[in-house]
């Protein structure tokens, strides 16, 4: 059954099948490489995870392509009009949705240069890899749980008293803001909190209401990172 399918490849050079399967590996482990230093390496707000994930859809979409094209300029000059199609008449918003656009070409493409080992490839390797990061939730990052804003009515040299409160409380603790008015004793403080324990949120809100100088609190959770 496999040598028929094989035999489906009707190209001047028919495909070697270990040499595919090698270069889609090779091709998804290089996407994750390159995903895990985005991931690491990204600072700011502007982070997506749709981006990560098509940092390592796009090798593997690449290699399809390579694969098609194999030296065929005909078939190279028909790939540039199909792309110019779908970037003049339709506005993606999404990273991802361009590697799903450039893997339909590509299997079109393979089954129309009569390519069906490669093509069939590509759609199983490309959606399996997509089912795998709908799945593990790769790309996310929690860097905190918790947003915390509260008017802080003592002096500033005091909020050593609320920090310790909030470290027995939390893994990981960022001031996102302090603000003090002009004339008045203590700030309106803002904090983003990774808790320990997710489940002891309300703990934390107790304590800090019943702390001397701390009013007006008000707490919002944060489940990701914001995606621009």
């Amino acid at each position: 059954m496999l040598e028929a399918f094989l035999r489906g490849d009707y190209a001047a050079q028919p495909m070697d099948l270990p040499a595919m399967l090698l270069a889609f590996c090779l091709a998804f482990l290089g996407g994750h490489v390159i995903a895990w230093v985005y991931i690491y390496t990204h600072s700011g707000l502007s982070y997506s995870k749709s981006f990560v994930n098509a940092l390592i859809v796009m090798p593997i979409i690449v290699t399809g392509v390579m694969m098609v094209l194999s030296n065929n300029l005909v078939t190279a000059f028909g790939l540039m009009a199909v792309f110019a199609i779908v970037r003049f008449r339709n506005i993606l918003r999404d990273t991802l949705d361009t590697a799903f656009i450039l893997a339909a070409i590509v299997i079109g493409m393979g089954t129309g240069t009569h390519r069906f080992p490669a093509a069939v490839a590509t759609c199983l390797v490309v959606s399996a890899v997509l089912l795998y990061l709908n799945l593990s939730m790769f790309g996310e990052r929690h860097r905190y749980n918790l947003i915390l804003n509260l008017r802080w009515g003592r002096p500033i040299k005091d909020l050593g008293d609320l920090m310790r409160l909030l470290e027995r409380h939390s893994r990981r603790i960022q001031c996102a803001g302090q603000r003090t008015g002009e004339g008045e004793e203590g700030a309106e403080v803002s904090y983003r909190l990774m808790l320990r324990d997710s489940l002891r949120e309300q703990d934390l809100l107790t304590e800090l209401k019943a702390m001397a100088g701390v009013s007006r609190v008000v707490s919002m959770r944060a489940e990701d990172e914001s995606e621009i």
